[in-house]
């Protein structure tokens, strides 16, 4: 996709390059980024409503019979739109109620287009010419810090620039796939699509203008630390999610097998469902993270799956919900699951400390509970995105609540973060404290050997210099000696003094005692206090 816009961007250059008079200066005919920008965003769309109306097309034509894709060319053309909406959570206005309900796993096909098509926005406008990545080490903070914040409006004026138009033309979509049977509703369309495309613009950049690791960089310590301990915790608890969802699904299999026989779908209708249940397995999974979390969810109204119990009501045949346990009190074991947030709340505060160690033993837990905060939020969105209504009555309430869910999260992970921020960062602390003073013993140490053996510390076989050693008096009436051009260090120094004295005795008797003494000035003996 991408390398098919390279050849049209360059193709026009390369023929107006042939022409005599006309520059073509590629550095001179780069667009710019708002334009690479709108190019990215229509690119995207095309691509995607092509792929998605391709297969309905060919789900129409293997089920002539089935009105569900649509009737007719200009049906399945608005079946595959309304399908592109869902896939950026975007939902629907039916009679009787609205879809909110959407698969989490569909929003893959736009994410990974918006991706790539935002790469090639970036090359195309030249951002990682525009600053660098690295700077020289050494470098002054002031200059960092600039570096740091120009790239962050680069990487936000990139995601608006994807964002804006992309928006705009899902506005369009949506007109074009309104029904007597489906509204769009609009206002969800421009955010869905603004939000999706500026993620994945801004971090498409920021990739661009450096590797992963530089990615982290463009945020301040602090705020590093305080992501990377709120993904971590999200992570764990996502994957703990993942686990129970293929461990009820591998237990409750003939559940399963016996919903699907009773819906007799046939070929084509049974790889639309198998479909259907991949995409939304994604739901299952942030489902599953919420009843760890101790809030469970819904599947109607009235209905409750939790560590404390499960009260069923007859749900909708889909064959994934056979996975769900049956309606009564919860084994003891099951409130066991509810210690999983607490241990990944541990292993984010002690990240936190590894990335950004606390300099006081107060701070460490505040930031721990940041983290907590951070993660609780994110839960909340994700409980989100994940329910929704199916249309109304029973099925109006379907999924997690959002704020229950991020209040737990925020609690559970909270405390234990802020816990586990603490100790470890005083143990950090506590172990820099030791290490320092058997440093400074040990160097010294070392010293003190080195200075016994030249004759610059006090030994128990250590000799008296010769010579008679002046007092305060009389060294302010002598002349400061000058430095010498072929200045040593001080070993070497008090090596070669050692040596100066020895031929010294050759010239003077210092034992001589005849009618008086010896008077032997030092005139070196400055440096040696």
């Amino acid at each position: 996709m991408t390398a098919l816009i390279d050849q049209l961007r360059t193709a026009p250059r390369s023929v107006l390059g042939r022409i005599p008079g006309i520059s073509g200066d590629d550095d001179e005919s780069r667009r710019p980024l708002p334009v690479s920008g709108m190019l990215a965003a229509a690119m995207t769309l095309g691509v995607g409503l092509a792929a998605l109306t391709t297969m309905t097309l060919i789900g129409w034509i293997a089920a002539p019979g089935s009105t569900a894709l649509g009737s007719g060319l200009p049906g399945v053309f608005r079946t595959a739109a309304q399908i592109w909406l869902a896939a950026h959570h975007a939902g629907f206005a039916i009679p009787g109620g609205r879809v909110g309900l959407l698969p989490l796993g569909l929003m893959i096909l736009p994410a990974v287009l918006l991706y790539k098509a935002a790469r090639w926005m970036a090359r195309d406008a030249d951002l990682r010419l525009r600053l660098p990545a690295q700077l020289p080490k050494n470098s002054p903070k002031e200059q960092a810090g600039a570096r740091r914040k120009a790239q962050l409006v680069l990487v936000a004026q990139a995601g608006v620039s994807l964002a804006a138009p992309y928006a705009l033309l899902a506005g369009l979509i949506a007109l074009v796939a309104s029904n007597d049977v489906t509204q769009p509703y609009l206002g969800e369309v421009l955010a869905s699509h603004f939000l999706l495309a500026f993620a994945c613009g801004a971090l498409a950049t920021a990739r661009t203008i450096g590797p992963f690791r530089s990615m982290l960089r463009l945020l301040p310590e602090r705020a590093r630390a305080v992501a990377l301990g709120t993904a971590t915790a999200t992570a764990l608890m996502l994957t703990a999610g993942l686990l129970l969802v293929l461990s009820a699904l591998l237990v409750n299999f003939r559940s399963i097998a016996e919903l699907t026989s009773q819906l007799s779908p046939g070929f084509v209708g049974g790889v639309m469902l198998l479909l259907i249940q991949v995409l939304y397995l994604l739901n299952a999974v942030v489902w599953a993270m919420a009843y760890i979390a101790g809030p469970g969810f819904a599947v109607g109204t009235g209905t409750l799956v939790a560590p404390t119990g499960v009260n069923l009501e007859p749900m909708p045949l889909l064959p994934l919900l056979g996975a769900l346990p049956d309606s009564g009190p919860a084994p003891a074991w099951a409130m066991a699951v509810v210690a999983l947030p607490f241990l990944a709340g541990a292993v984010a505060g002690v990240v936190v400390v590894r990335v950004a160690p606390s300099p006081s033993y107060e701070a460490a837990p505040f930031w721990g509970l940041v983290t907590g905060v951070a993660t609780g939020l994110t839960a909340g969105v994700l409980a989100a995105l994940s329910g929704g209504p199916m249309r109304g009555e029973q099925l109006a309430a379907m999924g997690p609540s959002p704020w229950e869910v991020a209040l737990s999260v925020a609690l559970e992970v909270g405390v234990a973060a802020g816990l586990s921020a603490g100790l470890a960062n005083w143990m950090l602390l506590y172990r820099d404290a030791r290490k320092e003073p058997g440093k400074v013993a040990k160097a010294g140490a070392a010293i003190a050997r080195a200075a016994s053996k030249v004759g610059l510390a006090e030994s128990d076989s250590a000799k008296p210099l010769p010579g008679h050693w002046m007092d305060a008096t009389e060294a302010d009436t002598q002349a400061i000696p000058v430095i010498r051009d072929d200045w040593m260090d001080e070993h070497a120094s008090a090596a070669a003094e050692v040596q100066a004295q020895s031929r010294r005795r050759d010239i003077v008797d210092e034992t001589d005692d005849r009618g008086g003494h010896v008077i032997y000035m030092d005139p070196y003996a400055w440096d040696k206090d």
